[in-house]
């Protein structure tokens, strides 16, 4: 899921949460929260405490969201990379769906088959002098073993539930989870090895530099103890590693004929 699109992936997030999104124009976007959303992002416990306690029934708010920051001819909540309400948004995503089962809605009249994707999303951190973040969203038939890249993308034009649809069944996996998590990571392995990693040279060359200056200040036996703890901060600072880490995933339930003419 990597948020190259601010606006599609707000898109994508208010959808899936059943929200209406209501208006949508270029670098904005005005959506009507659910109560759960509603309860999750506006911080109104209050009001809903006591339309609950009267018998009412609450009135969720409109959201609208501007994702263009040069946008000056729509009233909204500025949102971008680093504010404080797509933090809240990713966190809500961290905190309460990390994993997830979708069914993909088919208005169907006869019994239809439904197939299990195995659906990863995985960041991948590469730190050294500089630090720097890639997200893989990957999706694994595990009956077939046919594998898709971008899978979020595609994923947000086709209409899924939190229930099955009448009349479709789901095929059972032939390729257990676990399997297919280490199918999902040798992809992302193959991509990484085959990726130039000057980056990471040059993390080394500016490790050997400050250990070499360090060694300069600290030449004596009676400030040993300065010197180490210097040379493992400056390591732990510009040793290059390379992480991997599960953001969310889940078993998506799709109609097969319609990925494979995707």
């Amino acid at each position: 899921m990597e948020i190259t699109n601010l606006h599609e992936f707000l898109q994508s997030y208010f959808k899936a949460h059943h929200c209406g999104v209501e208006d949508v124009k270029d670098g904005a976007l005005t959506v009507q929260l659910s109560e759960e959303m509603d309860r999750t992002l506006m911080n109104r416990p209050f009001y809903w405490h006591y339309v609950k306690a009267t018998g009412n029934k609450g009135v969720p708010m409109k959201l609208t969201l501007v994702t263009n920051q040069n946008k000056t001819d729509v009233k909204g909540e500025r949102i971008h990379f680093g504010s404080p309400r797509l933090h809240q948004i990713l966190n809500h995503l961290k905190e309460k769906e990390q994993f997830t089962r979708l069914f993909q809605k088919v208005d169907a009249t006869q019994n239809t088959a439904l197939f299990p994707w195995l659906i990863t999303n995985i960041k991948v951190s590469y730190e050294g002098k500089q630090k720097k973040d890639e997200i893989f969203s990957i999706g694994l038939h595990l009956v077939n073993g046919m594998m898709k890249s971008d899978m979020m993308n595609i994923l947000q034009n086709i209409n899924l539930n939190m229930t099955i649809s009448n009349y479709c069944y789901t095929i059972s996996p032939i390729i257990k989870l676990k399997s297919g998590f280490k199918r999902i990571e040798t992809i992302i392995d193959d991509y990484i090895n085959n990726q130039s990693h000057q980056w990471a040279n040059e993390a080394i060359d500016t490790l050997e530099e400050e250990v070499q200056l360090v060694h300069h200040f600290y030449n004596n036996a009676q400030e040993e103890e300065y010197l180490e703890k210097e040379i493992n901060e400056i390591t732990n600072r510009y040793k290059p590693r390379i992480t991997y880490k599960v953001i969310n995933g889940g078993i998506v339930y799709l109609k097969d004929d319609f990925l494979v003419k995707k």
